[in-house]
C-alpha cells in the first residue's frame, strides 16, 4: 500500500461478537479508511475481536504501540456485553467510573425524552481516568480519547457522527488520491506490464482488481499516491505499456 512517510498511521480494532459470528456486517471499515485517506492518515491495519476483555487489551496494547492513532468500535453501549471502556482502562492500568461530565449529558438527554437515567444507561457514563470525551450528537452517549486510542461506538450512524467529532482534532499529512484504468482484458494478460511499471513508480501503489461482465474478464488497475504529477505520469507509462 502506497503511503506518504509523513503521514501519521492508523490501526482499527473492532470490537464484538455479533460481526465474528457473521451476524452484523461491519460497515465502520469503510467509513474510516476513505475518511482517514481524504485527511491524510494512513490505515494501515485492522483487526477484529470478541467481546472478550484479555483479547481487547491484548490487541489494543500492540496496536497502540505500533500506530500514531488507533480508532475502536463497537462495545460502548448498556448491556453487559459491552466491556470495552474497562479493556481499555486495563490496558493503560487506569481506573473506569461513572464521570460528571458524561452523565450529565446523559441525564439532559434522558429528561428531555421522558425516560429514565437507570443503572444500565449509566454505564454508558463509565470512561477511564484521563480520557476526554468524543461528542455524539446522534444519541449523546460520548466516546472517548485517551492518549492515541479513540474509542467509538459500533451502531454505523453514530460511529460516523464520532469519527466527524474526532477528525478535525488531528493533524493529517497529504491525502492519497488514485487514478483507475479499466481493461477488458484478463489479468494474466495485465501482469506483466503492470509490473513492470509497478517497478519503475516505487512510490506509487498498483493495484489490479479483477471483475467479469457479459462472460468476459477484466480488471480495474488502480493506482494510488500522494503525488498527482506522479500518478499521471504512471498512469500514462502504464497506459503505454498495455497499449
Amino acid at each position: 500500500m502506497a503511503q506518504s512517510a509523513a503521514n501519521p498511521t492508523a490501526a482499527m480494532l473492532v470490537i464484538g461478537d455479533e460481526i465474528l459470528s457473521g451476524r452484523t456486517r461491519d460497515a465502520n471499515m469503510h467509513h474510516l479508511a476513505g475518511q482517514l485517506t481524504a485527511h491524510g492518515i494512513d490505515l494501515t491495519e485492522v483487526r477484529v475481536v470478541s467481546d472478550d476483555q484479555p483479547a481487547i487489551v491484548r490487541a489494543l496494547n500492540a496496536l497502540r504501540a505500533d500506530y500514531a492513532h488507533v480508532f475502536t468500535s463497537g462495545g460502548i453501549g448498556p448491556t453487559h456485553d459491552d466491556i470495552t471502556a474497562d479493556a481499555i482502562g486495563a490496558a493503560f492500568g487506569v481506573h473506569v467510573g461513572v464521570r460528571d461530565d458524561a452523565r450529565a449529558l446523559l441525564q439532559a438527554h434522558y429528561d428531555r425524552q421522558g425516560s429514565e437515567l437507570n443503572a444500565a444507561r449509566l454505564r454508558m457514563a463509565r470512561i477511564p481516568d484521563g480520557a476526554t470525551l468524543i461528542e455524539n450528537p446522534v444519541s449523546v452517549a460520548p466516546g472517548f480519547t485517551l492518549e492515541n486510542v479513540h474509542v467509538m461506538a459500533g451502531v454505523p450512524s453514530v460511529f460516523q457522527a464520532m469519527v466527524q467529532s474526532v477528525l478535525p482534532t488531528l493533524t493529517g499529512g497529504q491525502p492519497l488520491v488514485s487514478r483507475t484504468l479499466r481493461m477488458m482484458r484478463g489479468e494474466g494478460d495485465l501482469a506483466g506490464p503492470l509490473g513492470e511499471v509497478a517497478a519503475q513508480y516505487p512510490d506509487i501503489s498498483f493495484g489490479s482488481y479483477p471483475f467479469q461482465k457479459d462472460g468476459v474478464y477484466g480488471a480495474n488497475l488502480v493506482l494510488r499516491g500522494p503525488d498527482e504529477a506522479a500518478l499521471d505520469a504512471a498512469m500514462a507509462a502504464l497506459e503505454a505499456a498495455l497499449a
